[in-house]
């Protein structure tokens, strides 16, 4: 159920919102010549896909976990799409190529070996990522990799269609603090 709702949001989200993701592009491609970003991350199975989202720091910024990342890296624009959460909407892709859900954990890195640890110890990986859920609306980070897991692991075990549309509209109304980057 909850996949056809992925695809049914997904398609509609991309849809509604196509001039704002024309015109973040376009501002991107200003700001840093660069707006997509691409990163490899750890889906379902812990099989490899490429993640989406509009860049928020420089190209030459090192690939690691955000709250790893260093502050002064992050463009002004940026700032904006992280405020916003607008970074994230390019995600929707990855939803409908079945790569993530539009709720689950965040998919983490491959040189998070302690989140994975963690989350493969609690059948975490048995989901697909997700842009949000219940670790997002709480703020919780990859910061503090054993409580996200246990947090993730929370989360699936009791998911259904009500807690997917509650932390979809918690998202959407600005809920949750994004990942934390150390000054």
């Amino acid at each position: 159920m909850t996949r056809l709702l992925d695809i049914l949001l997904a398609s509609l989200g991309l849809l509604a919102l196509s001039p704002l993701l024309l015109v973040i592009w376009l501002i991107g491609w200003f700001d840093n010549r660069s707006p997509l970003f691409r990163q490899e991350r750890v889906g379902r199975n812990q099989v490899p896909f490429v993640l989406v989202k509009f860049r928020t720091m420089r190209p030459d910024t090192a690939s690691v976990a955000t709250h790893l990342a260093d502050a002064s890296a992050i463009t002004p624009f940026g700032r904006l799409l992280r405020r916003t959460k607008l970074d994230e909407l390019p995600q929707l892709w990855n939803v409908l190529w079945g790569d993530m859900s539009l709720v689950g954990p965040r998919p983490c890195l491959f040189n998070q070996q302690e989140l994975i640890a963690h989350r493969a110890a609690l059948g975490v990986f048995a989901a697909r990522p997700g842009i949000t859920g219940l670790a997002q609306v709480h703020g919780i980070d990859m910061s503090t990799p054993e409580l996200l897991a246990k947090t993730d692991a929370q989360m699936l075990a009791s998911l259904g269609v009500v807690d997917y549309s509650r932390y979809i509209v918690l998202t959407v109304m600005g809920k949750g603090s994004g990942d934390r980057i150390t000054p």
